[in-house]
């Protein structure tokens, strides 16, 4: 497996291994409306444009991505996909990984769902404690979680 970074060029795999990664999330929520599902390949592009992003590629196929942004020391962990056929397999605490040794901020930050309990067994398992929860009026959570960074 070969981790290197996302480019633009990149918008139509990164949408369609996005789409194929959430539908087991949309099935947990019952609906599809959920912005990995919903965004549209412009967006996907703007999105690469703005932030940064790494892709795991496998004999050349793409089979994870990870999006981060870093604001006033904090790194924002944005959208991760995982080819649904490659789940398990360690792929998405690599990109994890490697996002949190690309960055110089002091803390590490994202976010999931209450009901994806798979997400936040990975996430905790990689040193991320949960630091809210906010109701979102559907009897779900958003749940944020949180890892200091570079500590010596």
């Amino acid at each position: 497996m070969v981790i290197g970074p996302t480019s633009e060029s990149d918008a139509g795999e990164v949408l369609t291994l996005q789409r194929a990664a959430f539908v087991s999330e949309a099935q947990i929520y019952g609906s599809a409306d959920m912005p990995p599902l919903t965004q549209t390949l412009p967006e996907v592009e703007a999105e690469l444009r703005s932030s940064s992003g790494l892709a795991a590629r496998k004999d050349g196929r793409l089979v994870g991505v990870i999006r981060f942004v870093e604001d006033d020391g904090v790194l924002l962990i944005g959208r991760i996909a995982i080819a649904p056929d490659m789940q398990g397999e360690g792929i998405g605490r690599t990109l994890l990984d490697a996002a949190e040794r690309a960055s110089s901020a002091d803390v590490a930050e994202l976010f999931t769902g209450s009901l994806s309990e798979a997400n936040i067994r990975l996430y905790e398992s990689c040193g991320y404690e949960e630091a809210e929860r906010v109701p979102q009026g559907d009897g779900t959570e958003q749940v944020f979680l949180r890892k200091p960074l570079h500590q010596v």
